[in-house]
């Protein structure tokens, strides 16, 4: 009776944390899975590429904060017990979600209308920043000591969980309502489903007991007075600290968000998938990643935690560069041979181009560089740069050449206006060479395109498997969730979440659609290396030894 009355207990605490950090990721992921129509409703004012830049920088703007919520969170889990922490978490980030299918639009309320957006994406980002940790702490402390990569598996698999019910609602609600009064309003239920998901949450939680480990640092009056100080301030602690975020997580925040996040990008705005097939093919992905979260944990609990996650960032490494092409190809062969056959030169004078990144979106970019050059980022187009002979700007692209305007001289209006304009005119040019306007479904080579995103859907869960468990063994308890939760945030909210955002700005600096990766590469490659040097081997470690 004893041993059944354990495994109950143990199940119940793996699927009511398991199941509230899903809901949290749920509320997170809706805005990243929504940013094209994002930058519609919240930066209408805005030209296209500037208006996804600006939505794709405040999801980055969610991420920024997490390492806040880490700090606060992280003292209140360690102070004063795991339950209560990710019970205030899951509360806070539930009300931002629900009050953000409530804000105005541009068209109806303009600046504040973003504003109060942003707002509430750094609640969401604090929430978020303070959950993860307490989630994963919570049933590592319960878990055996040999089944512990396989039981925070399960909170890995959460983020699938959590992103895949993002995508079956906003694709069900797309559907069902049509794009046109998705666009007007249906957009905002998503975000008002989360009240729903916010009750169930709050009530399975509730219904915990606080974990073993620290009710018994309670019961001893051994609780940490000065978690911050303790976790950062002895050298120990530091190196772990250091380890776990340059040895783990830089690769974790580059693999994983690379695969689930940037892809979206890629696929939509480089080589022009339709938003729903972008949507059905993350499905897909999300549904594969689900188990493998599991499957991987528990390799760790058999051939150790780090082959098992040295393996996923290498595997990740091989993938970027000939993985992204093999996409592009399988995705959208017409651009591809179009690139190949007729390449696109953008004759100009150096000086007039400006250096593309603005994750707020707030920038002009109104020289004639700067326009032709936003116009064929936006279209998924590379292109080469010269120096022209007269100081003008021109688009070539075999027997087309046309001549780019500047708008320098003009206001806001007027410069979104000439924009529309020239990309249209840019639109036709290469259309008449052979660039398609999108990807033709009918030639898209899906088992290619599937089998590549699913080897880096296989490189991100043999990462993020054994992460957590990894993770939780390499801190003692009394600062734990302080110490584990900032390397997490700082790794997956700045690295992770800063990667949609500089990799489609250094594709607009470059004109090169597969720059972007160097981003990825450089942070998985730094992992690798610390990792294989200082990473010490963890499995099947008592946490009491910590």
């Amino acid at each position: 009776m004893a041993a059944e009355q354990k495994k109950w207990s143990m199940a119940r605490v793996v699927i009511a944390s398991s199941a509230g950090t899903a809901f949290e990721w749920y509320d997170f992921f809706i805005f990243g899975a929504l940013a094209a129509t994002i930058s519609k409703v919240f930066f209408a004012g805005l030209d296209p590429t500037a208006a996804l830049i600006a939505a794709l920088g405040l999801f980055a703007a969610g991420f920024a904060f997490r390492p806040l919520g880490a700090l606060i969170f992280g003292v209140v889990g360690d102070k004063l017990g795991r339950k209560g922490a990710f019970l205030i978490t899951v509360s806070l980030m539930g009300a931002a979600t629900f009050a953000i299918g409530l804000l105005p639009t541009y068209a109806t309320a303009g600046a504040l209308a973003p504003t109060l957006l942003i707002v509430l994406r750094i609640l969401q980002g604090i929430a978020l920043g303070g959950e993860y940790g307490g989630a994963a702490i919570y049933v590592a402390e319960h878990s055996p000591d040999d089944r512990r990569g396989a039981m925070t598996g399960w909170i890995q698999s959460s983020a699938s969980f959590g992103l895949l019910a993002a995508l079956l609602v906003i694709l069900g609600t797309r559907t069902a309502l049509g794009e046109e009064a998705f666009l007007e309003w249906g957009w905002r239920i998503p975000f008002l489903v989360s009240l729903l998901l916010l009750g169930i949450s709050v009530w399975m939680r509730a219904k915990l007991a606080e974990s073993p480990h620290f009710a018994k640092l309670k019961e001893e009056d051994d609780l940490s007075h000065a978690p911050l100080k303790e976790a950062f301030g002895t050298r120990d602690n530091q190196k772990r600290v250091l380890t776990a975020f340059f040895g783990i997580m830089c690769a974790q925040g580059a693999v994983w968000y690379c695969t689930f996040f940037y892809m979206q990008v890629f696929l939509g705005r480089s080589v022009g998938l339709a938003e729903p097939t972008v949507n059905l093919l993350l499905i897909v992905m999300t549904l594969v990643s689900a188990p493998l979260y599991v499957f991987f944990g528990w390799l760790s609990d058999r051939i150790g935690r780090k082959p098992v996650l040295v393996g996923g960032m290498l595997l990740g490494l091989l993938l970027y560069i000939p993985g992204f092409h093999l996409i592009a190809s399988a995705a959208n062969p017409a651009l591809v041979a179009a690139q190949e056959r007729t390449p696109v030169v953008v004759a100009t004078d150096p000086a007039t181009c400006s250096v593309q990144f603005d994750p707020v979106g707030t920038a002009r970019f109104a020289s004639a560089c700067d326009i032709a050059k936003s116009l064929l980022v936006a279209r998924g187009i590379s292109y080469k740069t010269v120096a022209s002979s007269d100081g003008a700007t021109h688009v070539s692209a075999g027997p087309q050449h046309l001549v780019i305007p500047s708008g320098d001289a003009l206001a806001g209006p007027e410069l979104k206006a000439l924009k529309t304009a020239t990309g249209e005119q840019l639109k036709a040019a290469l259309t008449s060479v052979g660039y398609p306007a999108a990807a033709d479904p009918e030639a898209v080579n899906y088992p290619l395109l599937l089998t590549v995103l699913l080897g880096f859907v296989v490189a991100a869960c043999a990462l993020y498997g054994p992460q957590a468990a990894a993770l939780v063994e390499m801190f003692p308890t009394r600062v734990r969730y302080t110490a584990l939760s900032l390397p997490y945030h700082v790794g997956t909210g700045w690295v992770g979440g800063f990667l949609p955002v500089t990799s489609f700005a250094l594709v607009a600096i470059t004109g090169n659609i597969y720059a972007s990766l160097w981003y990825p590469i450089f942070f998985t490659a730094l992992s690798v290396v610390v990792a294989l040097l200082f990473l010490k081997e963890t499995r099947g470690k008592p946490l009491d030894a910590v």
